[in-house]
């Protein structure tokens, strides 16, 4: 079902993707980072509460964010976005989490410890869509209100979820990136994250549904390979699709640890300007393959805005002024005034794409 949900002044970059991180970055332990209602199944925790729309801010509260993995670039960019947002309303920013994507135990238990801190907000990105619901529920009961973003819950397990852009047309525009590079035909693969990734699994539906659009008919998906948001892993799968397809035309890689270690691979090999590659990454990341022929185009959304516009939902909701009912608006800085949609959903707005007509002129 399509997330439409529209925010009232979009200033910067819409852009969209879901986790960078460089080849061979070890995944153990955990890291903190500190500087100074029962739910309907279907609808967001507490949206049915009274709101005071024009409350005022309060101050020295303190938000936690939970990043689906800490010392992972694209999530350090958006949690400084949301650690910049705090400082000037003059809340206090936290960061915990583990250094795994997908250690979900783990990020339970600090949901678990950011609740008995009793902590004003937790503003998390979720590895899993059910396995936080239990703690995320216990949090709310004792008051602290709960923002997914980057990657949702299940709705009943928080109040609001900030979204990149709109599932649907980060989905169905990936397709049609691929398809007019491939002119239309040839077999295709998906590179994506890990198997319970909400985001993932929500855009790659939509790439299904896209793929069966008549123009479309001689594009063939063969597979949909798992690269869990690790570099190497996704170097590796992207060398096994091309062993075993070697038909394959195109790779969409909706992450950008994915995209990254696949263009990683292909320009040093036989099947580069042969097989296209696209999906979401960072300009930063994709820079060098996008100018060598390896890329020839993708997307992203700016992760500091999607982490800034976190902290100023959270926030609202810690005031009171919003409680993530559909239709209440809230406003975030210079990003401008967003309106709640359905399920809880707020839309950072729509992805842009990179190419070498425009990617020098982004530094992120």
């Amino acid at each position: 079902m399509s997330q439409r949900l529209t925010s009232t002044s979009r200033t910067g970059i819409a852009l969209a993707a879901t986790a960078a991180l460089a080849l061979g970055l070890s995944a153990c332990g955990g890291t903190t980072k500190t500087s100074t209602d029962k739910a309907t199944t279907g609808a967001p925790a507490g949206s049915s509460a009274s709101a005071a729309p024009n409350a005022a801010t309060k101050t020295g509260l303190t938000v936690a964010f939970l990043p689906k993995q800490v010392n992972n670039p694209y999530f350090t960019i958006s949690d400084n976005g949301g650690k910049a947002a705090l400082s000037s309303l003059g809340e206090n920013y936290k960061e915990v989490g583990t250094s795994s994507g997908t250690d979900t135990a783990g990020q339970v238990s600090y949901v678990n410890t950011l609740t008995q801190q009793q902590v004003s907000a937790i503003a998390v990105s979720a590895q899993d869509p059910g396995a936080l619901c239990t703690a995320l529920k216990q949090a709310m009961s004792n008051g602290i209100k709960v923002v997914t973003y980057d990657s949702d819950t299940n709705p009943d397990c928080r109040q609001l979820f900030v979204s990149q852009a709109s599932s649907e047309a980060l989905g169905r525009s990936e397709v049609d990136l691929l398809g007019k590079q491939l002119n239309y035909t040839g077999d295709i693969a998906i590179l994506s994250a890990a198997q319970t990734a909400t985001n993932q699994n929500t855009w790659i539906g939509y790439m299904q549904d896209e793929l069966k659009q008549p123009k479309f008919a001689k594009m063939k998906l063969v597979k949909i390979a798992y690269g869990n948001d690790d570099a190497q892993t996704s170097f590796q799968q992207t060398q096994g699709l091309l062993q075993q397809y070697p038909n394959l035309k195109g790779i969409i890689s909706p992450t950008t640890v994915g995209i990254k270690a696949a263009a990683q691979y292909l320009t040093g090999s036989k099947y580069k300007g042969q097989v296209m590659l696209t999906g979401l990454g960072t300009p930063n990341d994709m820079r060098s393959y996008v100018k060598d022929g390896t890329v020839q185009g993708f997307e992203l959304w700016d992760p500091a805005k999607l982490g800034s516009l976190a902290a100023y939902a959270a926030t609202a909701l810690a005031s009171g002024q919003i409680t993530g009912a559909a239709g209440q608006t809230f406003k975030a800085g210079d990003l401008g005034t967003f309106t709640i949609g359905d399920k809880g959903v707020v839309l950072l707005g729509q992805p842009t794409v990179f190419d070498k007509s425009n990617i020098d002129q982004f530094n992120f």
